[in-house]
């Protein structure tokens, strides 16, 4: 068993894609209409299904605003350099709020973008040798 993909419901789906291709450097893996439900999947990620968890957005044909509820916490996304993240964020209609620093009784530098639908989106900085960003679903609070 793995986890395929987590959904979202957004309210422009060409705003939240461009986020997500401009920001996290993500592509769009699949996108589908479909009419008689009238809404449109788009899922976006680092790789194909098979070898990759992904973000499944869904925009319902008509719905202008969603209410966000109380219980889902947030996605976090490995980053290689936080503040660009948080820059690229701020240019693409989301939102830094938390700017990046050490996380509260650890030594993880961490900060929180919000999405131009306002989910929660968790960066955690990694140093390494390598180059390409790495994502991993957290639906647990920090």
């Amino acid at each position: 068993m793995r986890i395929l993909h987590t959904m979202i419901r957004v309210k422009e789906l060409d705003s939240s894609i461009k986020f997500y291709e401009n920001v996290f450097e993500m592509q769009v893996i699949k996108r589908k209409d479909y009419p008689d439900g009238k809404f449109t999947l788009a899922f976006v990620g680092y790789g194909n299904e098979e070898d990759n968890a992904l973000i499944e957005l869904t925009h319902n044909w008509g719905v202008t605003d969603y209410e966000l509820g109380t219980a889902f916490g947030h996605i976090a996304i490995e980053v290689q350099d936080i503040h660009e993240i948080c820059s690229r964020a701020n240019q693409y209609g989301g939102r830094v709020t938390r700017e990046p620093g050490p996380m509260k009784f650890g030594g993880s530098v961490i900060a929180f973008v919000e999405d131009p639908d306002g989910y929660k989106i968790e960066l955690i900085e990694h140093k390494s040798d390598f180059s390409q960003m790495h994502t991993r679903l957290d639906f647990g609070t920090t």
